[in-house]
């Protein structure tokens, strides 16, 4: 049967129609954070901090900041007015990064700061799309791959223009441009998604909005597992978020410049592997199992960075250093966003939704990214790729042990929630 003689409503219920709808909503919403961090912006000093580091602390304070908001705006996000909203947010990025090229580069920051400020919801908006299905580890996990390829290629993007003589303060701008036409037809797949069926709420539990009184009732019922996910998904974003921003001066401490490419084709490597570590995940039907399954996960990226540390002190080549710490980075990441909390909900029987546990989670994480950039300001003759390699190796140790320690939390509330039944 060809494609062109299925009826539409056949097409949009098909989980390739959201992955793609999700996966380049995602991937087109970096085109007006991420490229501007292509450029160097050497010789630039704000307050004798590098520019670069203010401008990003200015973005990723703004976006922590839309986290903070998103816990209350995305929890009690219904479908009504959801695409509408989206759009609004886009656009309004957009408009500030034409600011930021338009005013003098002291006033940037306002832009920057501005510009992150709609887009730290966009993916709870987008996630919304696809929670609480069978699949929905596999439609997210398409969606977290786009901020994998996307992070390089925006980065590409915006290493091409620089290098047609692009001005480093109108090529964000610029670049957010080639970017809107994209973003908005896949948005329109984003509308033709139904929502889950009966089959899927029997699995995994209706999804709902949350008011105040009902956030405070899960905040008190599993208050210290969201700590200790909460404190290991900091870590992870800090050097995610690290990687990502200052992904240019780690290559180069590395030996690879000038090589605009290399920022994609290493996504690419990671990419492939998030694909094949979260491939089981999707196969496996109990709730409990998943989730525990998850956690554990998340522990085995955190040793894969351990071991591309251990190996690149041993000799091994940059590129596969970073291919292999970048895997071990997104695997816990991306487990995170795509399992950790739709199978606790399904696990636990508890109505809500994936966005009130992610945005709680991501708020600590960007608000704990500001302080990192500006330690790293005030720690004396330490290049990027010596500083990246220090929080790697102190970060990963400490998620592992609250990781561990979320498990045993999580365990001992599942034999307290099962002697509760029986009573």
């Amino acid at each position: 049967m060809s494609l062109s003689s299925l009826r539409p409503d056949i097409i949009y219920r098909h989980p390739i129609w959201a992955i793609l709808a999700a996966f380049g909503t995602y991937f087109c919403m970096y085109g007006f954070r991420k490229p501007y961090t292509a450029a160097d912006f050497d010789g630039y000093l704000l307050w004798g901090i590098g520019y670069k580091t203010v401008l990003v602390s200015s973005q990723i304070i703004g976006y922590a900041l839309s986290k903070f908001i998103g816990i209350k705006v995305i929890s009690e996000l219904g479908n009504q007015n959801r695409t509408k909203i989206l759009i609004g947010f886009i656009l309004f990025a957009q408009l500030m990064l034409v600011g930021f090229g338009l005013v003098p580069p002291s006033f940037g920051i306002i832009f920057l700061f501005l510009n992150g400020l709609p887009l730290g919801m966009v993916y709870g908006i987008v996630q919304s799309y696809l929670e609480g299905r069978k699949m929905t580890e596999a439609l997210i996990a398409g969606l977290c791959i786009s901020f994998i390829l996307a992070d390089g290629f925006t980065k590409t993007v915006g290493s091409y223009l620089l290098q047609t003589g692009i001005s480093p303060f109108w090529m964000p701008g610029l670049a957010g441009f080639l970017f809107i036409i994209p973003t908005m037809f896949f948005i329109w797949m984003l509308t033709k998604i139904p929502p889950p069926s009966l089959e899927d709420e029997a699995h995994r539990v209706k999804r709902t909005p949350l008011a105040g009184k009902e956030r405070v009732v899960l905040l008190k019922r599993f208050g210290w597992g969201i700590f200790f996910i909460g404190i290991a998904f900091l870590l992870i974003t800090l050097l995610r978020s690290f990687r990502a921003d200052f992904a240019l001066e780690i290559w180069q401490g590395l030996n690879y410049k000038g090589i605009p490419s290399i920022f994609i084709y290493s996504e690419l490597w990671i990419a492939l592997g998030i694909i094949l570590s979260h491939a089981l995940i999707v196969l496996i039907k109990s709730n409990k199992k998943a989730f525990f399954f998850s956690l554990i996960l998340c522990n085995l990226g955190f040793l894969l960075i351990l071991l591309a540390l251990f190996a690149q002190w041993r000799g091994m080549d940059g590129f596969w250093f970073m291919v292999l710490s970048g895997l071990g980075i997104y695997i816990p990441y991306v487990t995170i966003h795509t399992t950790v909390f739709e199978r606790l909900i399904a696990t636990f029987r508890q109505e809500g939704n994936i966005g009130f546990f992610m945005y709680i989670v991501d708020s600590m994480g960007y608000i704990g990214y500001v302080f990192l950039l500006f330690s790293k300001e005030f720690i004396p003759k330490t290049s990027v790729i010596i500083y990246f390699k220090y929080c790697l190796i102190l970060f990963s140790i400490f998620a592992i042990l609250f990781l561990v320690l979320s498990i045993i939390y999580f365990r001992r509330k599942l034999i307290i929630s099962s002697q509760e039944v029986i009573v």
